[in-house]
């Protein structure tokens, strides 16, 4: 049995400052869109929704540390993230291209405090850090061997998750231990955030 906490709805109710970077950031995303794959086409506020709004939710459940965002693609969440938190970011992403439309982005919305890694995950120079976020990236076990090797103690992980989190979860048990929180997502019904702690090898 397991108990999944409720999320409190990420406030949309943001200064006007706030939410004309956040529409600023989704301009620069659809204009980038139409020469490199970042996102699935879809209509702006359909975009809007499910990749902004999704993304603005995982804020209160960050503690406050310098973040990475692993596989930023199109900068969801890690760039989200950095409109609503000044915390330094920094936002790995191999495709060149894409660390392109990172950096470009990053400077035209005045986000000073973000890096961009243009580098594979294993090779990215990251320093210790207090939370690792990626979305849509790889399966669980995965992201957890990444987590392990680049959070700080004490750091935690936080990963949006489709309808398969528990059998990511269970996949993951024979060869990880961690302690597991889990929220409802607020964009979609079948969604569950991962907010993973204590993460080392089993046996370790």
């Amino acid at each position: 049995m397991f108990h999944v906490k409720q999320l409190e709805t990420p406030s949309l109710d943001v200064s006007r400052e706030t939410e004309e970077r956040l529409r600023a950031y989704l301009r620069l995303l659809l204009n980038w869109n139409a020469r490199i794959n970042l996102i699935a086409a879809a209509p702006e506020e359909e975009i809007w929704q499910r990749h902004v709004l999704d993304s603005w939710q995982l804020l209160p459940l960050l503690p406050a540390g310098p973040l990475a965002d692993l596989g930023s693609g199109g900068g969801l969440p890690g760039l989200v993230i950095a409109i609503g938190r000044e915390e330094e970011t920094h936002l790995v992403e191999s495709d060149r291209r894409k660390a392109a439309f990172l950096m470009e982005a990053a400077r035209s919305l005045g986000l000073t405090h973000v890096r961009v890694h243009p580098a594979r995950i294993e090779a990215a120079r990251l320093p210790p850090l207090r939370v690792v976020t990626a979305r849509a990236l790889a399966p669980l076990a995965d992201l957890l061997g990444h987590a392990a090797r680049i959070l700080a103690s004490g750091g935690v992980a936080v990963f949006p998750k489709g309808r398969n989190a528990e059998a990511e979860l269970t996949a993951a048990a024979p060869h990880w231990l961690m302690q597991t929180e889990r929220f409802p997502s607020r964009t979609d019904a079948q969604a569950t955030i991962l907010r993973l702690s204590e993460i080392r090898p089993a046996g370790a």
